[in-house]
């Protein structure tokens, strides 16, 4: 993969320890909590529905998207709206995140490419890793976080 265009703005997010970047472009807002309708019968990452200002969105659990143990929510807990994009639509979801940290203006020389796993492990869903501030930052791919089969079901609640 070509890391060099991977340069720009990035929303810094925490899940656990961890902190992730999600490309600013395609953030829509960055909400507080607010009630969920549940949906039955949906994959246990996809929390339900909002109703945001008139307008319902799904909204996925990233930590368990992840395998992640849940957590409680607390005041710091939040939901980024965004746009996703798949070979057969685009879609309006909001995510769950522990906290979101800052925006950063990330140099395409601060990025390395996302470490060899091994075959079994999918890592589709990385952009790079962004070193920043001591640490590492993972550049999510927001478009390859779901699967194609997930957002065409995500786009019928």
């Amino acid at each position: 993969m070509d890391i060099s265009g991977l340069g720009g703005k990035y929303l810094t997010f925490r899940l656990g320890s961890e902190e992730y970047g999600l490309g600013i472009m395609k953030i829509r807002e960055i909400i507080g909590l607010m009630p969920i309708t549940s949906v039955p019968q949906t994959p246990i990452f996809v929390k339900g529905v909002i109703n945001l200002r008139g307008k319902v969105i799904p909204v996925i659990d990233l930590r368990l998207r992840f395998s992640m143990d849940e957590i409680p929510h607390d005041d710091r807990t939040c939901i980024i709206v965004l746009d996703i994009s798949s070979v057969s639509s685009n879609l309006l979801i909001g995510i769950i995140v522990d906290s979101v940290s800052e925006v950063l203006n990330i140099r395409a020389e601060e990025i390395e490419e996302t470490p060899a796993f091994g075959v079994k492990l999918n890592t589709g869903y990385i952009l790079g890793m962004a070193k920043s501030g001591g640490g590492v930052k993972i550049l999510l791919d927001i478009d390859q976080v779901l699967t194609e089969g997930e957002v065409c079901a995500i786009s019928g609640l």
